[in-house]
């Protein structure tokens, strides 16, 4: 296993940075928030990162990918990070990609994914329905009707959900089926999750946007007696779990890398301040006690990198333990990005907590990433089950 990137990930990172630089600079998501944008991304950078290829990166040729893997996927999202770039691609590409591609029917990727992957369709994925993130509390109802099935529910955090062409959206379907009809199976149990493509013309179906403190387009999703054609369920009836988790793995690893490029610029930004702010005639960088505060963040930057890596080339591979890696992944990333951007603001003074700077923005992008599907302690009791 690498825990590297190979030549051609390291030029998909400098090109990605070059590119983001130029296109997307910090003050491109600043401006976006200002303006209270509700779509959370610009439209025309988004068809440009589309041109670039990115959206096809994980996928396998014969759906219309470069089967680039998810070392190459996360090259993409640490610049992301590393540049507060808001897109779709963990929305559209990774999490509702992902779910089609491990769940869909042949006759649905043909249709959907290659939309995806083209930039012709938007979607977004549906899952949790509370504050915190649990996939086992799923309480979105299903009923069998002549017609399909018909759904009843609010999603929360539905990420880029403002504006999609459809959803994929996670509900509790019945266990046990009588007269036609089903009645919902209890909340935590893992069989009784459905997936179902619904989308944005059908009737009963209304979105509404969600304020965070990172200015991104999050919506809640309502379903009033939504009407889904038996065509769109994705998967079997009531085994949709395993592909859903599958998924929200592979966002939580790019949540993961998004992070990682996040620290990374804010441990740098610090890193800078402490060489050029002087105080009593003195660099603050020559403070001892500053010294050994920096040298633990960078400590933490690189356990953090090495768990982030092994994660992603465990998925590449295949690996039986890549979900516990994932989970791994994305507690040590946060809990680190939670240090770094904590001592960033501290290590700025007064000045750090002001909007002047750009060390809040990415504060607040980091915030949100960590508790975005699944927070420090979600990931550390589920690496526990998983590894027990």
């Amino acid at each position: 296993m690498s825990l590297i990137y190979t030549e051609e990930q390291q030029m998909l990172v400098d090109t990605a940075r070059e590119f983001l630089s130029a296109r997307s600079p910090v003050s491109a998501q600043r401006a976006l928030r200002d303006r209270n944008d509700a779509l959370g991304f610009e439209p025309e950078l988004w068809n440009e990162m589309l041109e670039l290829g990115w959206s096809a990166i994980p996928f396998p040729e014969a759906l219309g990918g470069l089967e680039f893997g998810y070392k190459g996927m996360g090259a993409v999202f640490e610049e992301l990070g590393r540049h507060l770039s808001p897109s779709p691609m963990l929305s559209s590409v990774v999490l509702s990609g992902g779910l089609l591609q491990a769940a869909g029917s042949e006759a649905q990727q043909q249709e959907w994914l290659t939309a995806l992957i083209s930039g012709e369709k938007r979607l977004a994925l549906a899952v949790d329905e509370g504050p915190r993130h649990n996939p086992m509390a799923i309480e979105l109802s299903v009923e069998s009707t002549s017609d399909g099935y018909r759904l009843n529910g609010d999603k929360v955090m539905v990420f880029d959900g403002l504006g999609a062409d459809g959803w994929l959206v996670a509900a509790r379907s019945s266990l046990s089926k009588s007269g036609g009809a089903n009645t919902s199976s209890k909340t935590g149990d893992e069989q009784g999750i459905s997936l179902f493509l619904v989308t944005a013309d059908m009737a009963g179906v209304s979105t509404s946007r969600q304020s965070l403190i990172d200015s991104r387009n999050i919506a809640r999703l309502s379903l009033n007696d939504v009407v889904v054609p038996a065509e769109n369920l994705l998967g079997e009836l009531d085994q949709g779990l395993p592909a859903l988790e599958q998924a929200l793995d592979l966002g939580r690893l790019c949540l993961a890398a998004e992070m990682m490029g996040a620290a990374e610029t804010l441990f740098a930004t610090t890193m800078e301040y402490l060489k050029t702010r002087v105080q009593f005639d003195v660099q603050i960088g020559t403070f001892q006690a500053l010294q050994h505060r920096a040298a633990w963040c960078y400590v933490e930057l690189e356990l953090a990198r090495s768990t982030l890596i092994a994660a992603m080339a465990a998925v590449d591979e295949g690996a039986d333990d890549a979900a516990a890696q994932i989970s791994l992944a994305k507690w040590k990333v946060g809990q680190m990005a939670d240090k770094i951007s904590g001592e960033a603001v501290q290590m700025h003074g007064g000045i750090g907590v002001t909007d002047e700077l750009d060390v809040g923005l990415y504060l607040k992008r980091i915030r949100v990433a960590q508790a975005s599907l699944g927070d420090a302690d979600y990931h550390l009791e589920r690496y526990g089950r998983l590894t027990a």
